[in-house]
This record gives C-alpha cells, structure tokens and sequence, in this order.
C-alpha cells in the first residue's frame, strides 16, 4: 500500500494541531509537517530582527517567504515523528510562535507575501518524505501547496467552543473577550487571504461537539481507508 499524505487545517482554535499529533501515534510510520509552525517561525523571526507588522504588510508580494527562511538559516528537523523548527541552529520555542502576536501576524502576512518558492520548497520536502512515511500536512493553503494529497480534511468548531480551548491553551491569561475578539479578527483575515477555501476532497469535520481530542480525531480517522491494525 503506497504511503499516504493527509492534509489537515481548519478554523482557528478548532484543534487542528493537537488532531495532528493523535494521528501519528495511531497511523503507523507517520510523521506530522507542521507547515503552519514553519511559517509562524519565519515571521516571528522577522519579526524578532526589527520588522514591523505595517511593514510587513506593506511590502505586499514584493515580500518572498522562503528568502526570509533562508536569510534567517531556518530549518527543519524531524524529531518524536514531527518537523522541528530551528532558526539559527536553535530550536524554536513553540510557546513563542504561537502567542497572540505571532499568530495575527502571520494571518496578516500570510495573505500578502509571496509563498511560491515556500509552497515548492514544502512540496518537494513533502514528497521526499513520502518515499518512506505516511505525512500528515498542518497548515494552510494545503492543496495549493501540495494537490496530490490523498485526503483533506477541514476542521471546524463553533466560536464559542473555539474560544473555550483558546482560554485554555493561553491558561486563562487573557479574557474571554480578548481571545473572542482575536480570533474572530483572525477568521477575517484568513479568510480574505483565501485560506478557508475548500477543494473537491475535501472533507469537513465539525468538532463542536467533542468532548476530546480523542473523540475529535476518531471523527477523522473514521474517514480514511488505513489497515484494521488501527485502533483509537
């Protein structure tokens, strides 16, 4: 049975990620690339060497992507069976690209820049690792960037739900209203920039109601023909 590439993404807050890091302990000889944490790490990066957000937009589709990976020495390396960023030969802190800040800059720029080389750069990297594992794609744009996939899945929730797991993904540091309002300005961007368009495969999976990431990732999992060796 030939390797499988399965692509994940969703709305904000809806546990796309978290649905990701299930499967490839349950899909055997897997591995997660988190394209979404590579392009937050770039523009973080960016960010951290005195770019601004109004800059960063500014520069439009003059801004190419995978120069700023390049210019910053960021790379990938597959750790516990998924793709870990490093900038500079250190490794990113999760906890840092994926704050507030880094996540409405990315929705921001993410619709602006230039993300060609980058997709041709996360196509080949996909396809090198298809040779030997089945990969599981996170992130955006993902039948842009690799149209082959054998399964696309779009994960949703209801806003309220995805401003309860907000609240405990940032440990109640921000107030319900804060997180509501950021994520609502983040779906608009998003949006706008095309990243919650659906192809002829896709497959949308509301979660609303899951009371697990358990439960969220059988929903998925229900929907791909894999082995009966499988269990969750």
């Amino acid at each position: 049975m030939a390797n499988l590439v399965i692509g994940i993404e969703g709305l904000v807050g809806a546990g796309k990620t978290s649905i990701c890091r299930k499967l490839i302990n349950l899909i055997p000889d897997t591995i997660l690339f988190n394209g979404g944490n590579l392009y937050r790490a770039i523009v973080y990066a960016m960010m951290q060497n005195g770019k601004e957000l109004e800059e960063l937009k500014n520069k439009g589709k003059n801004l190419d992507i995978k120069e700023m990976m390049d210019l910053f020495k960021i790379e990938l390396k597959i750790e516990n069976n998924e793709t870990i960023v490093y900038i500079d030969g250190k490794k990113v802190d999760e906890d840092s690209i994926q704050s507030k800040e880094a996540s409405l800059a990315v929705s921001t720029v993410g619709g602006s820049a230039n993300n060609k080389a980058l997709f041709e750069f996360s196509r080949n990297l996909i396809d090198a690792y298809k040779e030997n594992y089945n990969v599981i794609v996170s992130g955006r744009s993902l039948m842009k960037i690799y149209p082959k996939c054998d399964y696309h899945f779009f994960i949703t929730a209801s806003l309220d739900e995805r401003v309860r797991r907000k609240l405990i993904q940032y440990e109640e540091k921000e107030s319900p209203k804060e997180i509501r309002d950021n994520i609502v300005k983040r779906d608009i961007l998003q949006e706008k920039a095309g990243f919650y368009e659906y192809s002829p495969i896709t497959i949308e999976i509301d979660v609303t109601d899951c009371k697990s990431v358990e439960e969220s990732t059988k929903k998925v999992l229900s929907k791909i023909k894999l082995p009966e060796m499988v269990k969750i």
